[in-house]
């Protein structure tokens, strides 16, 4: 078990970096725009919740170059992988004009659910801004997953990094009005990941392009047309992951919307207390990628038995560093709170509110280590209706019966997430259990 637990870590390590570095400027956008305002504070959880669903349906498509990349390399196929990396680009920029299409109708959602008439322009003026960065985004996440499935994460550490630094130093001068700029608040934001998106994607472009591991896999050697085949591939492994991704996030994001409907402070509030969760669940991500490429270089050997075992080795790890991450956050929940804002009657929601996300913490890292399983083996349809169901059947409905229905507020909602990710983890164990079995071909 220890040498395939140093791989996951040295896969993992980078990728840990990588996401952290991601969920630090979610991060610096909550804290930032909650000490400029709580009106823009809820116009950026408001505005984000829209953004990043359309964006995960983009992650979730690009996010099978990995599995398919880690195949093609285990299996030492070094050319499979630029013909590859060249339709996920292709993709990726289809993928851009959907982001933006999806953007583009926010506002009369907004205005349909009900969004506070204060926060509501504001949260469209952020969309506005941000959505310009989707083409970057969507083209980096194909370099990203294709230089992950090549087992060379390092780079995406580094570059992430950067993006932190970008994103930081935009949100200050854009939002606060710094060297001449006028204040932009909420809409600076935008701005700023915009910007940071951009710089992201010509900075792992450019180290791809001049770096000597990646020559082998000719990712640039050529222009090449769409070639359907292909994308029917990727798109049927990515499609149900979107699915699946999508179906996660969304519970959580359209509870955020719900949230909307019960004033700012309470949208201030989840949205600190879903930032905190979103920050540490960025650790058992990472372990989750780590799995993925690591049991489908396995896979791509032959060695399903190999497969089968790393698979667990990394749905245990997973689930063990989210049980540490409990325990952190019912030690320290009034420390925590009390980084993002001084407004007592905001922290004073959002400590119980971190109370019960430490609740979901080991449920989380059960579904998540086991998703990241299931995809080293190519086994992403099925995973992908069983995220449907725990979130949508289950999840979302319970959240919205008790949170809306009987009025039990916040920590209603989030009594119905915690019900869903519990469903969902224990489906997606039993797939894995199944699925892996050395004499079960089912899955790839």
């Amino acid at each position: 078990m220890l040498p395939e637990l140093r791989t996951l870590l040295r896969y993992g390590g980078p990728l840990v970096a990588n996401n952290l570095a991601i969920a630090g400027m979610n991060l610096a956008d909550t804290i930032m725009a909650g000490r400029f305002g709580m009106i823009d504070l809820a116009a950026v959880a408001v505005g984000s919740s829209v953004w990043f669903i359309a964006f995960l349906l983009s992650l979730g498509l690009l996010m099978a170059m990995s599995p398919i990349t880690a195949v093609c390399f285990g299996a030492g196929k070094s050319r499979e992988v630029g013909a590859y990396f060249r339709q996920g680009i292709w993709l990726s920029q289809a993928l851009a004009v959907i982001i933006v299409i999806i953007v583009m109708q926010a506002e009369s959602f907004f205005f349909f659910i009900g969004i506070d008439p204060a926060v509501l322009p504001l949260s469209v003026d952020y969309l506005e801004a941000i959505v310009w960065g989707a083409p970057a985004i969507s083209a980096y996440l194909a370099l990203r997953f294709t230089s992950e499935g090549a087992a060379w994460t390092r780079p995406i550490m580094y570059i992430a990094v950067l993006g932190l630094v970008v994103n930081i130093i935009g949100n200050y001068v854009l939002m606060y009005g710094k060297f001449g700029l006028p204040a932009l608040g909420a809409v600076g934001c935008g701005w700023a990941s915009a910007i940071t998106m951009w710089v992201m994607f010509f900075s792992l472009l450019i180290y791809m392009k001049i770096q000597p591991h990646y020559r082998r896999f000719e990712l640039f050697s050529h222009f090449e047309w769409p070639n359907w085949p292909r994308l029917k591939e990727i798109m049927g492994l990515g499609g149900p992951i979107a699915v699946s991704v999508v179906a996660e996030a969304g519970m959580f994001h359209g509870a955020a919307l719900l949230v909307g409907t019960m004033g700012a402070v309470a949208m201030a509030s989840h949205q600190i207390a879903m930032s905190v969760a979103a920050t540490m669940f960025m650790v058992p991500l990472a372990m989750h990628s780590a799995t993925t490429i690591h049991a489908a270089h396995a896979n791509g050997r032959g060695d399903r038995s190999a497969a089968r075992f790393i698979g667990f080795v990394g749905i245990g790890l997973c689930a063990t560093i989210m049980l540490m991450s409990a325990i952190f956050m019912l030690t320290f929940r009034e420390e925590i709170i009390g980084l993002y804002t001084t407004d007592v009657e905001v922290g004073q929601v959002a400590v119980g509110l971190l109370f019960l996300a430490a609740v979901f913490q080991l449920s989380d890292g059960l579904q998540v280590g086991a998703a990241g399983a299931l995809r080293g083996f190519k086994d992403t349809r099925i995973p992908g209706i069983m995220n449907v169901f725990a979130y949508w059947v289950v999840g979302f409905p319970l959240a919205w019966y008790l949170g809306v229905v009987q009025d039990f507020g916040l920590p209603g909602i989030w009594i119905g997430l915690i019900i869903g990710l519990s469903v969902c983890a224990v489906l997606l164990n039993w797939r894995y259990w199944q699925i892996s079995k050395p004499d079960n071909i089912i899955g790839y």
